[in-house]
């Protein structure tokens, strides 16, 4: 399936007009299997088509945000960086050393967290779980 597609019609429903410039910014988070920041696609966006300008990359995030399109997170204070909003829950762990963002599930995790908040009478409406580290040598 082509992700971008869904990004596509999210922006229709919205009633936003889909420019050449959202497309290929779609396209490019579409075809992403990293955590790119708003540089990074711009970046990207800019060796297909030189016109595009910084700023309609932050505006297409932001509303792609507004619309619950994609996930924004600000890992330990480095850029906002941004994520397709569908597939599974999954908690992160950030590399220190390299930045990079491994995606995991835990079902273990998942229990826990439940059993706390239970012994604490509440219900969980949402969370996130980020562990920062280095790899071992």
């Amino acid at each position: 399936m082509d992700e971008h597609r869904d990004y596509e019609n999210e922006l229709r429903q919205a009633g936003v007009r889909l420019t050449k410039p959202r497309r290929i910014i779609l396209k490019i988070l579409g075809n992403s299997r990293d955590h790119p920041d708003a540089m990074a696609i711009f970046r990207r966006a800019v060796k297909i088509d030189a016109s595009i300008s910084l700023a309609t990359v932050y505006r297409t995030m932001k509303l792609l945000e507004e619309l619950g399109a994609v996930h924004r997170h600000s890992f330990e204070g480095g850029p906002a960086r941004f994520e397709h909003a569908d597939g599974e829950h999954h908690d992160h762990l950030i590399d220190l050393d390299t930045g990079k963002v491994i995606e995991f599930h835990s079902e273990t995790l998942e229990r826990l967290q439940e059993q706390i908040a239970d012994e604490l009478g509440y219900d969980i409406e949402h969370h996130r779980l980020e562990l920062y580290g280095r790899k071992r040598k």
